[in-house]
């Protein structure tokens, strides 16, 4: 898997591996060798010669013609708070705030394209024009203020819907106002929840049409890049694990059955998104259940199947895809799923899953394990985690709002003050 590294990134990897040497760790075993490191992950990013050596998570990483300053994502994340799928000022605060917090990608929660295919009340939508104006007012915002990119997550929440909102009970059906679900085969999520309907030809038809019409409305916003949910037992995540696809016709059975709805609709998303812009797409790969359902192996070969249809990086969670799903926690604990991925299936990689110091992401990414991180919850008690994270490491080359910079620059003080204490103290 990693014979085609180069042997600076091979002894790298090697040396992270069991994730007891950290990237910071290494900087004390040998402060001179992880410096040349480093430079040689930036140079070969850049392109370019450089007189000193940058942080990896600051390196920049293009896609098509995206073009991110740095590799830190803001995961998407279900807010909960939007009114019939419209996004209001709290989404309008929330994603801003993030985008000037440094990241170099910001992502939308889980944004529905039909009214039947939230997985709540509260879930936002670009399923009607009316949602199309509250989101370009957020994407022009973060564009005119930051130099982050912002992605919009499609998806239809399946036999995962018509449930409380996040903080009343997860996964808990409403006790009034339901709506009809719909699943690959009629199998609820769980006994409490309702039985979805069993996808025909025509529901499948029109689930593809909710997907393009909202690309397409992805577009009227000014998104730069689409990602398909193919993930966490929603809908079409539903129809790729054996555990909920129990049909008998060519959308059930193989994997390769299994896949064919998942990529029918993708590959009409990607007919009608601009060719110069990128798409991504979530999938679980694992369920968590064993060989009972889908695994490592199957992940690669589920990602090289969406690479033939345009995508142009993967964003690998796993899980959630079943109520039995018994994963095994841990920092950094999906990582080696995005790793398989990428250097198995020569796939681009988003890791994702407990990725919460500085050290996690700059280790990721030297060691060739992904090519971005997604951070979700560290972005949610502090939108400036990026900003911190280079004040963390003495690194001033980054955008800092201007507002903002006599923060940073208090932040660099009471961090040197810190480690002059700390060294006094040894």
């Amino acid at each position: 898997r990693y014979m085609e590294f180069d042997p600076i990134q091979f002894a790298y990897s090697l040396l992270t591996r069991s994730q007891r040497v950290s990237h910071e760790n290494l900087r004390l075993r040998d402060k001179t060798w992880l410096e040349g490191a480093e430079k040689w992950f930036a140079e070969r990013t850049t392109g370019k010669p450089l007189k000193k050596a940058i942080p990896p998570m600051f390196t920049p990483f293009k896609l098509r013609d995206m073009a991110l300053k740095n590799r830190i994502v803001v995961s998407p994340m279900c807010m909960y708070s939007a009114e019939d799928g419209t996004v209001n000022d709290f989404h309008f605060v929330h994603l801003g705030s993030r985008a000037q917090g440094g990241a170099g990608l910001v992502y939308t929660e889980m944004t529905d394209v039909s009214r039947d295919g939230r997985i709540s009340p509260g879930c936002a939508g670009l399923y009607n024009d009316d949602h199309v104006k509250a989101w370009k007012r957020i994407v022009d915002f973060i564009h005119a203020n930051t130099g982050a990119k912002v992605a919009i997550q499609l998806a239809h929440a399946g036999r995962k819907g018509s449930t409380k909102i996040g903080w009343e009970g997860y996964d808990i059906p409403l006790e009034d106002g339901n709506w009809p679900l719909l699943g690959p085969s009629p199998i609820p999520w769980a006994e409490i929840n309702q039985i979805p309907r069993e996808m025909t030809r025509d529901d499948m038809e029109k689930v593809k049409n909710d997907f393009v019409q909202a690309t397409k409305r992805a577009i009227q916003c000014g998104f730069d890049m689409v990602e398909m949910h193919c993930g966490h037992g929603y809908l079409l995540s539903s129809f790729i694990t054996p555990i909920s696809n129990q049909r008998n016709d060519k959308y059930g059975g193989s994997l390769k059955n299994r896949l064919r709805f998942p990529l029918e609709v993708f590959k009409a998303m990607r007919a009608v998104w601009p060719k110069e812009k990128p798409m991504s797409v979530r999938i679980s790969a694992s369920d968590w259940i064993g060989e009972k359902g889908v695994t490592g192996d199957d992940a690669v070969i589920i990602a090289d199947a969406f690479k033939g249809v345009g995508v142009d990086i993967v964003d690998v969670s796993a899980g959630q895809t079943s109520p039995e799903a018994r994963p095994v926690y841990g920092r950094m604990f999906q990582t080696p799923l995005a790793d398989q991925i990428r250097n198995q299936g020569h796939t681009a990689t988003m890791a994702v899953g407990n990725i919460y110091e500085v050290d996690h992401v700059n280790s990721i990414l030297m060691a060739g394990r992904a090519d971005l991180c997604c951070l979700a919850r560290p972005h949610l008690l502090d939108p400036y985690w990026t900003l911190r994270a280079a004040a963390e490491l003495g690194y001033r080359e980054i955008d800092i709002p201007p507002q903002y910079e006599s923060g940073f620059d208090q932040l660099e003080r009471n961090l040197a003050r810190q480690a002059e204490m700390t060294v006094m103290k040894v």
